[in-house]
């Protein structure tokens, strides 16, 4: 569910610099991979964000049997690589001038994380960094906070990925805060946090993910609220209002929307920032749990990738709501990211305060 060119990913209250000035000048470019999927995206800043040039996603399924074994699969590193190896010729094509590249719970894992980073820099020059948990976890609230809900006191933020699910728990910006993506701003803005160690591919290969029946899939709802129990109680003093709902990102998301629009092929303007009711997840939820396998491969949302992992991240998804119950949700296409490159921006001084921020200097 990747960015397409000439997207423009808007920020609350950031006001950039006169073009021409230097920073806003700069190419920059983030990758994120993943236990599923490596991607990329390379963007300039614009008024009140950035504007994506290029983008690039593929599913590689690095972690592919990682929880069997403990280790990278040497076919899961190759397709990988031949990834990476993309991604490394559009960052040189762009003439990328500032880079950040992440890996996170796949390398963080596997035995031979570490050996295959240093493979990853012998082949293809491209120097990637393990991320920890919490790292992770503040980049996914850095990238999505601003479709949050400004007046909601809180709002329970998830990232579905593919080997690990992060959870967040936060709190209203305040009427000065500068949210133009900047590190310290967002990170006083979590209460709380947690990095459940399952996500679409670790928990499909433990209960399978191509038929799924009704005790399947009750199965795994029941294992990630488990996982996820001790969060839920240390969350439930937090405040909420009438305006408390969840932000989610990740590929099952996107996917619910785009079958709840009914969508013949993915649409990411249609999805980014919409908002769904809890009706409307329920009845996207149990149309993707009445669909064969075969149904699921050739849905255009959908497709011989991601059907047999959707139901799983279906089922992680309905754990989260039972434990944190809210009449809506929005959906995000963004995340990892787009956190990335509003941090390296904001790091360059590329927005300024708002007025009012300035005012108070």
């Amino acid at each position: 569910m990747g960015v397409g060119d000439a997207d423009q990913i808007g920020l609350d209250n950031a006001t950039p610099r006169a073009s021409g000035s230097g920073p806003t000048d700069r190419c920059y470019a983030a990758l994120d991979l993943g236990t599923n999927n490596c991607r990329l995206l390379i963007a300039r800043p614009a008024p009140a964000g950035f504007r994506v040039i290029d983008s690039f996603s593929r599913i590689v399924r690095l972690g592919e049997g990682l929880g069997q074994s403990g280790r990278l699969c040497p076919q899961a590193i190759e397709r990988t690589l031949s990834a990476l190896h993309v991604c490394r010729d559009k960052l040189d094509s762009r003439r990328v001038t500032r880079t950040r590249l992440i890996a996170t719970e796949a390398c963080r894992a596997a035995d031979n994380g570490a050996a295959f980073i240093d493979r990853v820099a012998v082949q293809t020059g491209l120097q990637l960094e393990i991320v920890d948990r919490e790292t992770e976890a503040g980049l996914a609230t850095a990238g999505c906070a601003a479709l949050a809900d400004d007046r909601a006191e809180g709002v329970l933020l998830f990232d579905i990925g593919g080997g690990s699910s992060e959870v967040v728990w936060l709190t209203r910006a305040s009427d000065t805060e500068n949210r133009s993506g900047e590190h310290e701003g967002i990170r006083d803005r979590i209460r709380l946090w947690t990095s459940l160690r399952l996500g679409v591919v670790s928990l499909a290969e433990s209960f399978g993910g191509r038929i799924v029946t009704p005790a399947v899939f009750e199965a795994m709802v029941a294992y990630v609220t488990v996982e996820m129990k001790e969060f839920a109680e240390r969350a439930r003093s937090e405040m909420r209002c009438s305006r408390f709902h969840l932000l989610g990102t990740s590929g099952t998301v996107t996917t619910l929307a785009g079958v709840h629009l009914n969508l013949p092929r993915y649409d990411r303007r249609r999805v980014d920032g919409l908002w769904m009711s809890h009706a409307d997840v329920d009845e996207a939820i149990a149309r993707l749990r009445n669909m064969s396998f075969d149904a699921r491969v050739a849905h255009g949302c959908i497709g011989p990738d991601r059907a047999d992992l959707v139901l799983a991240g279906c089922a992680i998804f309905e754990a989260i709501r039972r434990a944190f119950p809210s009449e809506r949700v929005r959906i995000a296409d963004r995340g990892l990211r787009e956190g990335l490159l509003m941090q390296m921006m904001a790091a360059d001084g590329v927005w300024c305060r708002d007025a009012q921020t300035s005012r108070m200097q």
